[in-house]
């Protein structure tokens, strides 16, 4: 068998409060209580990770809506028939509750056999019945949309599970459905997702819809940190050449019980034959056994003896498969640690699929998505009595030159790299920036370290409840509309998501070795904030950049200070230490300012995790490659530039000089030129 490798890791510890697991009176825990507090307003967003109750706090919602709210009926919406198990009848007044969620069987649509034309007709039905409950699929409720229109919706709830497949792109259907729902007015809205942003970076709603939502939020460490058993959860990249089924088990502890998820077919990754690929993992687990004959699960024998149970979610043949997932779904084995070691799966196993005994989430190959690489490790993190740790493993081929498309397989490492990095910043606390004056003061319930607060510096100061950090920042624009401040408090990780995920800035970042940090920072962030918020005027624009641009550096920032120290090889496996990362960086200098903040290249630390786990001549490739496709500056860029050189004239008395030693001084002057040659050149035709 294949030794076990090193795989470079970040590692994120887990204060075990067990805050998210209690329950209060009426049975809710700490998110759904939340989340019940906001059940009077028509239209709630609730953002909260895998595995934290959302489809439970639906529940409560919705029977407080159908009992004393005087709607008629609420219809869940599901993106997938495996999903509408999560929606199964609970005896909720079990645990103080005052009523119990049921759904008849007829009206879970997502249980009954038949193509979505006959399971429209079913939702016509009950909309003509006097039961509460319906569960149906995305493209059942868009099916049932065409042919009924939204009028027979109205004074209903309408819960959407899984929002992110939601999108304002007039080519969405469910997205225009959903819109022309609200404009009408007349229907209770719910939306639930674990990552509210788009792997293909377009807007889930509209800004003057969004606006309508109130939103609750929980966040990934707020999840965590509130488990019982789970201490650590470890992200890490593995890098490969050959075949990744050559290489898997250097990753893949039997031991474990763990989901690998292998590459789509038509992926750079995969050898072309899925079922291939999964016999050349059981047969490098051991010796086959059999097939359970109730379960359909696969027996593999180990060199340690030890029978692994495999399931094979890969199959195509429907028999197999179906009785396969049966077996996975089975209530009666939810709590059975034993009932299966290791899933195969392709397309399956994601979103909405609980295995709260899963320790490894190994996916093979780069994934477009940063949200599908969210609910890949929402996977392993559910909270399992003697679970003590989680990971999530990404294999990523490693370039090879002798490939045509070694370009595209750069740039698809480094998009990898970039995205699963910013999982820890989406795992990461919750920022809450202020910029520093002379009335500033200490906020209630944070901890400002062992000095306490001081008036005379900029502060960072700790809620190790919620999670967030406080922190002051000279000359940092402050959001004046209701939608800036929602952006800054709330969805700075969608722009950090569109921003990390731009291949021109990922390269740039790495490898770009002219490149000035202001570039990014603020004429990329610049532009990424301007295409995705166009309703905001420009100073919101600009305190919106500000936040994230703070948010992105000082995590990454943080993890450099809290790794300092250690040598290469506790480096990849040692604990962040975020908090004091992020309080020691800030202690650290003089005066922590917005100027400091744009002069930080956020990209840093992931060149630094590329240089730990790929060989010397790999880099070499990779500069080599980026080198060659140095991007040069376009009219639109010249243009930015320009407007920031009008900013630097204002706050300095003077433009730019091209002469400046100062590299981002000397780059703004550049854009003033470059514009000015444009100008002569169009004047001489």
């Amino acid at each position: 068998m294949t030794d076990k490798r090193n795989v470079p890791s970040v590692s994120v510890s887990i204060a075990q409060t067990g805050a998210s697991t209690r329950s209060n009176e009426l049975g809710m825990r700490q998110m759904q209580e939340r989340a019940y507090e906001m059940r009077g307003e028509q239209y709630l967003l609730i953002k909260s990770p895998p595995a934290s109750g959302k489809s439970r706090a639906l529940m409560f919602i919705a029977l407080d809506k159908l009992e004393n709210q005087g709607l008629k009926q609420a219809i869940v919406v599901v993106p997938e028939k495996s999903i509408g198990s999560s929606f199964n009848d609970e005896p909720l007044s079990k645990f103080g509750f005052w009523a119990d969620w049921h759904v008849e069987p007829r009206w879970n649509l997502c249980n009954a056999p038949g193509g979505d034309d006959g399971k429209v007709g079913a939702v016509g039905r009950f909309l003509e019945s006097s039961d509460q409950v319906l569960v149906c699929t995305h493209a059942t409720f868009r099916f049932t949309v065409d042919k009924f229109g939204i009028e027979v919706f109205d004074d209903r709830l309408i819960a959407i599970d899984e929002f992110h497949h939601v999108s304002a792109n007039p080519d969405n259907k469910l997205g225009a459905h959903l819109g022309a729902l609200i404009a009408r007015d007349k229907v209770h809205v719910v939306a639930m997702t674990g990552s509210y942003f788009r792997g293909d970076a377009e807007a889930v709603l509209s800004p003057e819809d969004e606006s309508k939502f109130e939103t609750v939020t929980y966040t990934y460490y707020e999840q965590l940190n509130g488990y019982e058993y789970l201490k650590t959860l470890d992200i890490g990249y593995y890098f490969y050449t050959g075949s990744y089924a050559d290489e898997i088990l250097s990753v893949l502890d039997p031991s474990e019980k763990t989901i690998v998820h292998i590459p789509n077919v038509n992926s750079r990754e995969s050898t072309k034959d899925k079922h291939r690929e999964v016999e050349h993992i059981i047969d490098a687990l051991g010796d086959w056994q059999g097939t359970d004959p109730v379960t359909g699960f696969q027996l593999v024998k180990a060199p340690s003896g030890r029978v692994l149970r495999i399931a094979d979610l890969v199959d195509d043949e429907p028999s197999k498969r179906d009785r396969v997932s049966a077996a996975l779904k089975d209530p009666a084995q939810k709590n059975n640690r034993d009932h299966v070691d290791i899933i195969i799966a392709l397309g399956m196993a994601k979103e909405g699929f609980d295995w709260i005994w899963c320790e490894h989430a190994l996916t093979v190959g780069y994934r477009a998505s940063l949200t599908e690489i969210v609910q890949i490790i929402g996977r392993a993190t559910r909270d399992a009595k003697g679970k003590a740790k989680a990971r999530f493993t990404n294999l990523i081929a490693e370039p090879d030159a002798s490939e045509e498309a070694v370009t595209e397989a750069i740039n698809d490492t480094l998009k990898a790299i970039a995205a699963s990095l910013l999982m820890e910043q989406v795992l990461a606390p919750r920022f809450n920036f202020t910029p520093k004056t002379k009335a500033s003061g200490p906020v209630e319930g944070f901890d400002y370290g062992p000095d306490g607060y001081n008036p005379d510096k900029e502060n960072v100061g700790f809620d190790a409840e919620t999670g967030q950090i406080q922190m002051e920042i000279k000359g940092l624009t402050v959001p004046k509309s209701d939608q800036a401040k929602r952006i800054c408090s709330e969805d700075l990780n969608e722009v950090i998501t569109a921003f990390v995920q731009d291949k021109q800035t990922i390269e740039r970042g790495l490898f770009d070795e002219e490149l000035v940090p202001e570039e990014l920072t603020q004429v990329r962030m610049g532009k990424i904030v301007g295409r995705k918020f166009p309703e905001l005027d420009a100073e919101d624009q600009e305190a919106v950049r500000q936040h994230a641009i703070a948010a992105l550096n000082l995590t990454q920032k943080a993890k450099q200070v809290a790794l300092a120290g250690f040598d290469a090889d506790e480096k990849t496996s040692a604990n962040t230490a975020l908090i004091d990362g992020v309080r020691k960086y800030a202690m650290d200098v003089r005066e922590l300012d917005i100027d400091l903040i744009d002069r930080i290249n956020p990209f840093g630390e992931a060149y630094a995790i590329l240089a730990e786990s790929m060989n010397e001549d790999s880099l070499k490739q990779v500069a080599a490659v980026i080198s060659a496709k140095k991007v040069r500056l376009t009219p639109e860029e010249a243009r930015e530039l320009a407007h920031r050189a009008l900013r630097f004239k204002k706050e300095r008395g003077r433009l730019p000089s091209i002469t400046s030693p100062d590299a981002w001084e000397k780059k703004m002057a550049e854009g003033i030129a470059f514009l000015a040659r444009m100008k002569q050149e169009a004047a001489n035709g």
